[in-house]
């Protein structure tokens, strides 16, 4: 249900005049019930319509008064995560079917037809070039062949463009290679050297849209040397081409350059690049968002730091017996184990009896249960069947302390830490987490 496509458009500056709709299937069709459209600014979108998906159908009307642009189309949360977007021209009505295999396809709209035929036509073209780089024929003229379809298919898309707002995408999207014949190590050194010529990052048209970005992203992450390298030098690789992309986009403005480093930052705290994350965050990513009053961005981050794998858990203090306790000061276990849950929590109440058995007389491990609790007057009784745990209660259950500190929204939610208290593993249930201390 995560395959996405994506289809780029131009913000034009002219009115409409008749409504045009965008219908079509949705399979399997009990999987989707509501679909939201949103138009697309350079580092923002503004909603535009929604309706129903019935049986699988659904057509959605655009309002008279909507620019032609480049339109979001999303079926589901998180919304970041389940779209595809659309050229909307104002002129034609679009249909297209979408699965969750497949994405969308268009059946009519000669925009995105085009746009997408293009795409999936350089993409063919260059896997060519990759194979004849992996393959032991690398002769000149295997090269020059495969080079001379790559610019005629080029030049024919760009021809067929012409005058529609796909043009903007698919000239811009000329891919740099040599002209003659080089080695693999050459070929790509070209490529990096020469991969923004084709396009402009001032330009609004590709700004009102996900291309810029994804070329950003593309650059950082994969233009990388050929050889093997530690994942330290990866990570100096990728600091380099950052700098490259801001270079880029000096002059653009605050929102765009937001929207393109925060996209870097995902993408690295996502695949565990924690000095790639810290070198977008700090001073590029953190000052834009300062500047732009965009807190919910620095609040995501910071939390994402403070709970990032091998990062030091934050400290929990409880009582016991009658003594103030914390988390910072146990030690002698190669594990601790912190359990957010609910004595009002039926899973809790089925998980917890369960984890506690399994780790009962393991020394190697030490289990903090944290209850996020109203009151606690239910916690006591059923913490005290829990007895070879630590117990600490957060009273004000989801707005308590501790609920916020660890970013907790479900019960029972579980953290595994090293001797040195850093977060090693975030299981999703007690046997997930039993397996994992077995390994």
């Amino acid at each position: 249900m995560k395959k996405l496509t994506l289809i780029f458009a131009f913000l034009a500056s002219f009115a409409v005049s008749a409504q045009h709709t965008i219908s079509g299937t949705f399979s399997p069709a009990k999987e989707y019930s509501w679909l939201i459209a949103y138009r697309l600014k350079p580092g923002t979108q503004n909603y535009i319509a929604d309706t129903a998906i019935k049986k699988g159908a659904f057509n959605l009307t655009i309002p008279e008064n909507a620019l032609p642009g480049m339109y979001r189309l999303v079926y589901a949360v998180p919304q970041e995560e389940f779209y595809f977007d659309v050229i909307y021209n104002g002129k034609e009505d679009i249909e297209l079917t979408f699965n969750i295999n497949d994405g969308a396809k268009f059946i009519t709209s000669e925009e995105n037809i085009l746009f997408n035929s293009h795409f999936e036509a350089i993409n063919s073209i260059e896997q060519e070039i990759v194979d004849f780089y992996l393959s032991e024929e690398t002769t000149e003229k295997v090269f020059s062949d495969v080079s001379k379809q790559l610019k005629a298919a080029q030049k024919l898309y760009e021809e067929k463009s012409e005058g529609l707002i796909a043009h903007e995408f698919i000239s811009a999207n000329t891919i740099q290679i040599p002209t003659n014949y080089v080695t693999v190590q050459d070929y790509l050194a070209y490529k990096k050297k020469n991969y923004f010529n084709g396009f402009d990052f001032k330009n609004p048209v590709l700004q009102a849209s996900g291309f810029l970005t994804d070329k950003a992203t593309n650059y950082v992450f994969t233009a990388l040397p050929i050889e093997q390298i530690t994942q330290q030098e990866t990570e100096k690789e990728m600091q380099t081409n950052i700098q490259t992309v801001n270079d880029k986009i000096s002059g653009i403005g605050a929102a765009f350059k937001l929207h393109v480093f925060y996209t870097l930052w995902s993408q690295a705290s996502a695949s565990d690049y924690n000095k790639v994350s810290d070198f977008v965050y700090d001073p590029y990513l953190k000052e834009l968002a300062i500047a732009g009053n965009y807190q919910e961005i620095i609040d995501e981050i910071d939390t994402h730091n403070r709970l990032r794998f091998g990062a030091k858990a934050p400290d929990i203090l409880w009582k016991e017996e009658g003594s103030d306790k914390k988390l910072s000061d146990l030690n002698g276990a190669e594990n601790y184990v912190l359990v957010f849950w609910s004595s009002t929590c039926s899973h809790c109440l089925k998980e917890l009896p369960a984890l506690h058995k399994e780790l009962k007389g393991n020394t190697k491990v030490t289990v903090i249960a944290i209850g996020l609790e109203d009151d606690g007057m239910t916690w006591k009784k059923e913490s005290a069947k829990l007895s070879n745990f630590k117990h600490a209660l957060a009273l004000g259950k989801w707005q308590s302390d501790y609920a916020k500190l660890y970013d907790i929204h479900t019960t029972p939610s579980y953290f595994i830490l090293d001797k040195e208290k850093r977060i090693i593993a975030k299981p999703e249930s007690d046997k997930t987490l039993v397996e994992f201390l077995k390994e």
